[in-house]
């Protein structure tokens, strides 16, 4: 019993005495660093830190409210208190012991302001302990500032709290003890388990941590050391230049600066005695080796300072090896680093394919939709529209103007789609009647037509909307992207338009294999003669065909509006790879429409992939392949069978 008290006496001693050493611990690196915590900078202030962290209980107070931005300075006597809100007051707390010194007004107290670095810091700091804290919140905070910076000390802390009842933290906390394991255990069978557990893992977070493993530095030695992790052993001349290897011996002081010749003859100029310099008759200096013999004699007698010949330098450089070392001394480990990476490239690579591809397959269905409306003006009817682009243009203005009177975004493109299908088919319908039908036969004045009008309505949208780009908004619910990984994504937008192409795909084929419309299409094209003798009136049919394809590319525009910009000039963006979708694919063919587009998309986004600085350069190749295309396929992909073949 006397032993029980006396223990608990030495304790009631001791651990105020323990308090009162960490009080003035703290006090101490307050008063030290006080100038970095007032005015804190990203680059300096991780010692005052951590200094701070290794004073205990009352130090994390200090960090938590540094961190939170409720430390501040009291104005009446500079004390450093943390200031926690209480009503229209701060409540004070002297932030080197623990002192409650009451409320105090707000204007009483300067908060200091820590900028996110340095948050970032005291966050890192304060991570280990808040890894078992109670509140998720705190918990996720404090994964979180470990996986931006974390060290050998918190993994050992990471270990010690891997038990976590929330399932999300617990696998959040095993792949960062996986991460810090590869970088900072002292393991190499566990780094090297650690690495290999990630399999193919294609995270930016994992890659990072098997860089700094792969680190390299150049070294020249004159014996390869044993345990020497070498990466690769240079080779003078073809794998580092020869200037750049005895440069790195004069840097490192292995080797004496190298003597230009100019430098040369000018020193021997100078210790000319009796027409000899250093034993070497001066009419003997036009030889290099003369003068090499008389500059090493200057040297042994200490008149100048020393350098190399060509000689020397060649003898050193054939002395030591030039060597790229890792920074990782264990040669199993970087073996597995490199095995890893390699396996983390080829997935990457084969994402980047299917991201390709992707974006490839969304840039097709544009130019599929853009093309439809033309394949029919075009491939059925034979006629050169080069106002297409135009009506494209005017479906997308068609969508801002709607957009004017509806703010609801979702609503505005319900009523814009088929409002901007009946506006262009109307401006169809009426370019056909006042233009197209006098012109039928004649492709050449045709495409004049077209191409004045196609100016006219470009500068009639100038003068009514200006040259400024318009906004044509989506709807909330496109926003974003489909994202698979870090590296494959899809835009909402561009898999909106992606099933409109489909749509309107499948509409084209019902309307042209399921109607009468369709079947008079198709009979108006094959024999217009016979169709006219059994009922059929052609130019009705003609009207009716150019206006449902005008129609179709005022809807693209809406859809095309959605991610481009709104200008008079966005049709003409699309007209080129319209016709080239069309003639490409097959005239007079559907399907070959769509090969058509998926040629060219794939082959463009192929293009600009080899040379992504020059997109103009892409279209340019993209161009002349399809012009060397047509040369040997001059009736595209899927030609037209017979006189004519609509449809399927």
């Amino acid at each position: 019993m006397r032993s029980i008290v006396l223990v608990l006496a030495l304790l009631a001693l001791v651990l105020p005495l323990s308090a009162r050493a960490q009080t003035a611990d703290l006090a101490g690196v307050i008063a030290q660093y006080r100038d970095q915590i007032e005015k804190p900078s990203r680059q300096t202030v991780e010692p005052v830190v951590a200094a701070i962290a290794a004073t205990g209980p009352q130090g994390a107070a200090l960090l938590q409210a540094w961190g939170d931005r409720l430390l501040g300075l009291r104005k009446s006597d500079g004390r450093l208190v943390i200031a926690a809100p209480e009503g229209d007051a701060l409540h004070l707390t002297d932030a080197a012991t623990g002192a409650d010194l009451g409320p105090a007004p707000e204007d009483q107290v300067t908060l200091l302001r820590p900028n996110s670095g340095v948050r970032g810091l005291i966050s890192a700091a304060m991570a280990g302990s808040a890894l078992s804290d109670p509140d998720p919140k705190r918990r996720a905070e404090a994964l979180e500032a470990l996986s931006r910076k974390g060290d050998a000390a918190q993994l050992g802390l990471l270990r010690q709290a891997m038990d976590d009842p929330d399932p999300t933290l617990a696998a959040r906390k095993q792949r960062l003890e996986r991460l810090l394991t590869i970088q900072y255990d002292t393991d190499p069978a566990a780094r090297i388990a650690a690495m290999q557990s990630f399999g193919g893992d294609t995270s930016l977070e994992f890659r990072a941590s098997l860089n700094p493993i792969l680190t390299t530095r150049r070294v020249a030695l004159e014996t390869i050391p044993a345990d020497a992790n070498v990466a690769d052993e240079l080779a003078v001349g073809s794998d580092i230049p020869r200037d750049a290897a005895y440069a790195m011996l004069v840097d490192a002081g292995l080797a004496p600066a190298r003597l230009t010749p100019q430098a040369e003859r000018a020193t021997l100029a100078q210790h000319i005695v009796n027409g000899m310099v250093g034993g070497v008759p001066v009419i003997e200096l036009g030889d290099e080796a003369a003068r090499d013999r008389a500059y090493t004699a200057l040297e042994g007698q200490g008149l100048v300072q020393p350098a190399a010949s060509e000689d020397e330098v060649t003898a050193a450089l054939d002395r030591f090896h030039f060597l790229d070392v890792y920074a990782e001394p264990n040669a199993d480990v970087t073996a597995a680093a490199r095995a890893a990476l390699r396996g983390t490239e080829t997935r990457i690579g084969l994402m980047q394919a299917a991201d390709l591809s992707l974006d490839a397959l969304s840039l097709a269905s544009i130019y599929f939709l853009a093309a439809i409306g033309l394949a029919i003006t075009f491939g059925v009817m034979g006629v050169i529209n080069m106002a297409h682009g135009e009506f494209i243009m005017m479906g997308a203005y068609t969508g801002y103007v709607v957009q004017q009177f509806i703010s609801d975004k979702t609503i505005s493109l319900i009523v814009a789609l088929p409002l901007a299908f009946a506006v262009t088919f109307a401006a169809g319908v009426a370019l056909e009647r006042l233009v197209i039908r006098h012109l039928y036969k004649r492709p050449l004045e045709t495409l004049l037509a077209t191409f004045g009008v196609s100016i006219a309505l470009q500068q009639l949208a100038k003068n009514i909307f200006g040259t400024q780009a318009r906004p044509l908004t989506s709807p909330g619910w496109l926003d974003g992207a489909l994202t698979f990984n870090d590296i494959v994504s899809i835009s909402y937008i561009r898999i909106a338009i992606f099933v409109l192409a489909l749509v309107f795909l499948g509409l084209y084929l019902f309307i042209m294999n399921r109607t009468r419309l369709g079947l008079e299409v198709r009979a108006v094209t094959q024999n217009p003669g016979m169709a006219a003798s059994m009922g059929i009136s052609p130019d009705r049919i003609n009207m009716l065909t150019f206006g449902l394809g005008s129609g179709i590319a005022g809807i693209a525009g809406v859809a095309i509006g959605l991610f481009a910009k709104v200008t008079s000039e966005l049709g003409s963006d699309y007209i080129v790879q319209s016709f080239m979708t069309v003639v490409v694919g097959g005239v007079g063919n559907i399907w070959g429409t769509l090969a058509g587009a998926a040629l060219i998309g794939f082959l463009q986004k192929g293009i600009e992939w080899f040379n992504p600085a020059n997109t103009l350069a892409a279209q340019t190749y993209m161009i002349l392949f399809i012009i060397i295309f047509i040369q040997f396929r001059p009736r595209g992909i899927i030609a037209a069978k017979g006189r004519a073949a609509v449809g399927a």
